[in-house]
């Protein structure tokens, strides 16, 4: 089995040096750094995840909780390209991540909590869950290192989209596309929901235009028939939106199913937008015109910032911050 003294006899640096460029520490420089991580692979050097764990007093492994209400797990079209990114940032870094759950193969059912400690978690990355629920809360204030996303703690590192300014975005480009008339389909309640829907009633003031009491509807995220049955409800008034706004790429298509079978036509006879910028809304016809959040950077930014927290504590500044996205224009939203 080859050890770090065995690397550094072949490199000519001493053992110390070769755990600090395998470890990633600062004060050795990158060449050298890349020098014996070659040399280690090359010698197919393997740490022993055990004896690391007795030396740094770190396990070198994440937990991630994200379980959405829909119960979509990796298929959900945005947060898997969040948690994609998330993960080969922290995977660059030396660490591993596991699901967080609370139930265990030969174990009792336990807390998230319980978990976090039987795996030994260095932290938790918080994403897409029930932020209200009292286990989550347990987490939240125990003393391991949380960062959460699109949600914001007291004392804690949050990763937000910024929803506001995504649906001024939005909102600017459906306006200045002509459309006046314009309804809103929200997600149910969330910080999330909350920043877009007061986002939409603010812009829609001062842009001057009116908002219908029945042109702001409610639908849970992700779902089509919802969605669809929502569409019908404005599609049924007497004097009909002639752009409609969906809480997400998905729930979108839910409501362009519902206008097609209407017999009209996207956009020559009513137009529709999303919200997050999903891949195959890119491969539909009409391409879908949405708010396309930046996913990679708010998994990477995630990533980074839990590892500052466990590795630099003192020093990690405790901040929300906010990645912005931009109009995809796409299709669906045509000129009047």
């Amino acid at each position: 089995m080859v050890s770090m003294k065995d690397i550094s006899a072949v490199c000519g640096v001493s053992v110390a040096t070769v755990s600090k460029a395998l470890n990633n520490q600062s004060d050795v420089s990158e060449g050298t750094k890349n020098h014996i991580r070659e040399v280690a692979k090359q010698m197919g050097y393997s740490p022993n995840a055990m004896a690391r764990a007795l030396k740094t007093n770190r396990t070198y492994n994440i937990g991630v909780l994200f379980a959405d209400e829909a119960q979509s797990g990796l298929t959900h079209d945005f947060f898997s390209h969040v948690l994609d990114s998330f993960k080969r940032t922290i995977e660059d870094k030396g660490y591993d991540i596991t699901f967080l759950n609370r139930g265990v193969k030969g174990v009792s059912r336990m807390s998230y909590l319980e978990h976090c400690r039987y795996r030994g978690f260095d932290g938790v990355l918080m994403a897409c869950t029930d932020f209200y629920d009292p286990q989550v809360v347990e987490v939240i204030r125990s003393d391991i290192p949380v960062v959460t996303i699109d949600h914001v703690f007291d004392n804690h590192i949050s990763i937000v989209s910024d929803n506001v300014g995504g649906m001024t975005q939005l909102l600017q480009y459906v306006y200045d596309m002509g459309h006046r008339r314009i309804a809103y389909i929200h997600g149910v309640q969330s910080s999330t929901t909350q920043a877009r829907l007061s986002s939409f009633y603010k812009n829609m003031e001062l842009l001057g235009l009116e908002v219908p009491a029945e042109y702001v509807l409610e639908s849970p995220y992700r779902d089509t028939e919802s969605a669809a049955r929502m569409t019908e409800k404005l599609l049924n008034l007497k004097n009909p939106p002639t752009c409609i706004l969906y809480p997400d790429d998905f729930a979108c298509f839910g409501g362009m199913n519902a206008i097609k079978e209407r017999g009209l036509r996207i956009p020559e006879d009513i137009s529709v937008a999303g919200y997050d910028g999903i891949r195959v809304g890119r491969h539909i016809e009409p391409q879908l015109t949405t708010l396309k959040q930046d996913a990679k950077a708010i998994g990477a930014q995630a990533g980074e910032k839990l590892i500052s927290l466990i590795e630099h504590p003192k020093t990690t500044i405790i901040e929300i911050v906010t990645i912005s996205g931009s109009v995809y224009p796409g299709k669906t939203v045509g000129r009047i």
